[in-house]
């Protein structure tokens, strides 16, 4: 998150976390998604498997999402 919020381009890093983030989605809260996805997004890194895993994480768990939650990940697949 923090990577992404100060626009420093981390290609390595990014991608240890996706590999990371893919095998722990399901210990994720709707906070932790939303910012992953966010990040991703933001940090203009393309990740379209993460993306997918996210989805499916996020679509089991989104009667637990706040409206803000929401937006951000729903902002972060659009863009």
């Amino acid at each position: 998150w923090a990577f992404a919020k100060a626009e420093h381009k981390a290609p390595t890093l990014f991608a240890a976390l996706e590999d990371t983030s893919e095998e722990r989605l399901h210990e994720f809260k709707p906070q932790d998604l939303a910012n992953t996805a966010w990040a991703f997004a933001t940090a203009d890194y393309n990740a379209p498997t993460l993306f997918a895993a996210l989805a499916d994480a996020s679509v089991e768990r989104l009667h637990e999402f706040k409206a803000q939650e929401l937006a951000i990940t729903a902002w972060a697949f659009a863009t």
